[in-house]
C-alpha cells in the first residue's frame, strides 16, 4: 500500500487492487505541464515525437541493451514556487544515449516532502504516456525505469519507503541516489 499525502487522499481511486491516478488528480498535478519535451539539440517534439526518437535510436543497434529511464528533479525558489524538470533518457549501454526534457514551475510547495511525492507523481505520468507509446512498436529488449531524486543520504531519505512503495504500487522500477542519474544528472542539468 503507498503512502499519499492526506490532501491528495479523495483524488485516489481502488481499481482491481492497483491505486491509479484518476482524472482529478491528473489536472490538478498535470495543467500546467508543457506538452512539448526539448532534446539534448534544443528541438520541441510532443511525447509521440520523442517515442519516435528512441524507437529510431535502438532501432538503429537493434543487438544492443537498452535501457529508458525517466526522472524529474526540482528546485524550489525564492518565492516558495518550484521549478520542475522531467528527463527522459535512453541509453545504449555501453554506448552512451540520447535525452529529452521538459522545465516548468508549479505552485507552492512548503515542505520537502510534498516537492520529492510531486516528483514522483510527475515522473509516473510522464512515464505511463512514454511507455504506452513503446509498447506500440516492435523493438529490442529494453528495461524502462524511474529514477528518484532522494537518497540514503540527506534529508530525502524520510520519503524513500513512501516514494519506492508509490512507484511500485504503479509497477515500475525504480532507482534512487546514487543509481538515479536520469534524475540526479540529467534533469538536475536543466533544473
Amino acid at each position: 500500500m503507498c503512502i499519499i499525502p492526506s490532501a491528495c487522499l479523495g483524488c485516489y481511486a481502488r481499481s482491481a487492487g492497483t491505486t491509479k491516478l484518476t482524472e482529478h488528480l491528473e489536472k490538478l498535478i498535470f495543467q500546467v505541464m508543457p506538452e512539448f519535451l526539448n532534446d539534448s539539440n534544443g528541438a520541441m517534439l510532443t511525447i509521440s515525437q520523442v517515442v519516435a526518437e528512441i524507437v529510431a535510436y535502438m532501432r538503429a543497434e537493434p543487438d544492443r541493451r537498452y535501457r529508458v529511464t525517466l526522472g524529474t528533479d526540482s528546485e524550489l525558489l525564492a518565492d516558495k514556487d518550484a521549478d520542475f524538470v522531467t528527463a527522459v533518457v535512453v541509453h545504449r549501454v555501453g554506448n552512451g544515449g540520447r535525452y529529452f526534457w521538459r522545465r516548468f514551475e508549479l505552485g507552492k510547495f512548503h515542505t520537502l516532502r510534498d516537492r520529492m511525492i510531486r516528483e514522483a507523481l510527475i515522473s509516473l505520468e510522464l512515464a505511463r504516456k512514454v511507455l504506452e507509446e513503446l509498447r506500440k512498436e516492435p523493438l529490442p529488449a529494453f528495461e524502462f525505469e524511474i529514477h528518484a531524486d532522494i537518497g540514503e543520504q540527506g534529508p530525502t531519505r524520510a520519503v524513500i519507503q513512501e516514494i519506492v512503495g508509490m512507484i511500485r504500487a504503479h509497477n515500475f522500477e525504480v532507482r534512487i541516489k546514487p543509481f538515479s542519474y536520469a534524475a540526479t544528472n540529467v534533469a538536475d542539468r536543466h533544473v
